[in-house]
């Protein structure tokens, strides 16, 4: 028996999928190209005025080692950067001086999670700038830190492209087409790996921790990724970013997310 409703319904029509390719979407993505500069290191230590990861920062002459708020134990040092040593097209991010990233690693006291250390300004994190001149950096042999990391110390930078994710660039006002969209999902933006400057690579939503003072965005400075220079593992392979403020230099913040 022959269904007769069935010979006047509408059948639906798939349209083809539009192919989309690097070319087609390169133009439309310029005004969101940056820059990205990618460490390059070795496994060695350094003088206390260096950039590097982990190792002996530059401490003034009298000043204590940066301590978790929760246990009171030395943190680990993650990152300092001397801003004389960034890239000259780079400019100066954060400002003269070291940006340095302190975090603490005490798993018997829990700080990370006790401190909700994922969150920006966590009290077990210090995340500072400072003007050291050398004849006033005090000199140690020995990190106060238990288990501190190995040192790598940064020797030069790689300069590559980079772009943002699908969400950022619907934040910033530009919608793609489902073809555009499922292209641009495919590809390896925003980089990931330690980096300085380009854009964050963000394991779930965008998420730029507001300034204590002002309340507006804070701009994205460095990215440490999970296990790439340090040995440390950001919950599920997650990843960190250094933030500060624009308008007030002073208040600066890493904070994390994972899967």
């Amino acid at each position: 028996m022959v269904n007769i409703f069935g010979l006047f319904k509408k059948k639906e029509v798939r349209q083809p999928q539009e192919e989309v390719s690097w070319e087609d979407i390169k133009d439309i993505l310029a005004p969101y190209k940056r820059t990205v500069w990618f460490p390059k290191v070795e496994d060695q230590k350094s003088d206390e005025m260096a950039s590097k990861f982990s190792g002996i920062p530059a401490l003034a002459k009298g000043e204590s080692w940066p301590c978790c708020s929760h246990c009171d134990e030395p943190m680990q040092l993650f990152l300092q950067l001397n801003s004389k040593d960034l890239p000259e097209s780079a400019g100066k991010p954060f400002g003269d001086g070291f940006l340095q990233v302190f975090y603490c690693t005490n798993w018997d006291q829990e700080c990370e999670i006790e401190c909700e250390a994922y969150f920006p300004f966590s009290k077990s994190t210090l995340v500072r700038v400072v003007n050291y001149q050398p004849e006033s950096v005090l000199s140690l042999d020995v990190s106060p830190v238990k288990d501190a990391f190995p040192e790598k110390s940064i020797t030069g930078w790689e300069e590559q492209s980079d772009y943002p994710n699908w969400e950022e660039l619907e934040e910033l006002g530009l919608t793609l087409s489902d073809s555009q969209y499922e292209f641009w999902s495919e590809q390896e933006y925003p980089r990931n790996r330690d980096k300085l400057l380009g854009w964050p690579h963000w394991v779930q939503g965008v998420e730029y921790p507001d300034c204590p003072d002002c309340g507006n965005s804070m701009k994205f400075i460095f990215q440490i990724d999970s296990e790439d220079n340090i040995p440390y593992m950001f919950g599920d392979v997650g990843c960190a970013h250094i933030t500060q403020c624009a308008e007030h230099k002073d208040k600066l913040a890493i904070a994390w997310a994972c899967c």
